[in-house]
């Protein structure tokens, strides 16, 4: 018989003030010149404070796991996980894809979780790096597979609009726990049921 187990995953909501953000954010669109009063500038303030607050609110959700009654001990691989978050350094987004997969012990997860770690680790400022550990970092924490594997691959906005503007430019980054990282046959299996490296 199938036992599941539900724990609740998340971060602390931040306080928000939409009013101030609002304002905040027409004072600083006003001090770098740009004309509020002009066509559909208006309610930009307000949209940019909605946007800014979703994108920097981490979502709880229940981390739902069942039972491996049947005893399955090979990879459980999701690929291609859409990833928005926003570079801690300049507050501008970089989007791309995590690939996430474990090697199941006494328990596996339902698959829609995999999407909701990597959503809740995402949202608020960040750097790819760290998103990578905590993704891997929690699976391993409340899952207690025999391996955790995630790579992100993500284009920064920071990098390919300002600065050296290197359009198309992606940056990958890797988390392996258990026996992915102890194991190469096993992390080279992970990464070709990833499909990474065949793009």
């Amino acid at each position: 018989m199938t036992t599941t187990a539900a724990l609740r995953v998340g971060q602390r909501q931040p306080d928000q003030d939409l009013v101030a953000a609002e304002l905040a954010a027409a004072t600083f669109l006003t001090a770098l010149g740009v004309d509020l009063a002009s066509g559909g500038l208006a309610q930009t303030p307000a949209r940019m404070a909605r946007a800014y607050a979703e994108l920097l609110s981490p979502r709880e959700f229940a981390f739902t796991t069942f039972a491996n009654d049947e005893g399955y001990d090979e990879l459980v691989v999701t690929r291609d996980i859409p990833i928005r978050s926003v570079c801690e350094h300049h507050l501008l987004p970089f989007v791309g894809v995590a690939h996430v997969g474990y090697l199941p012990g006494d328990r596996i997860v339902g698959l829609s979780k995999l999407a909701r770690v990597v959503q809740l680790f995402a949202h608020g400022p960040q750097l790819q790096e760290r998103l990578t550990r905590q993704i891997a970092v929690c699976l391993d924490t409340n899952l207690r597979p025999g391996a955790v594997g995630v790579v992100i691959e993500a284009e920064h906005l920071c990098m390919t609009m300002r600065g050296v503007q290197a359009a198309g430019a992606r940056t990958s980054t890797s988390t392996f726990l258990g026996r992915l990282r102890d194991d190469a046959r096993a992390r080279e299996e992970f990464l070709t049921m990833a499909g990474v490296g065949s793009h």
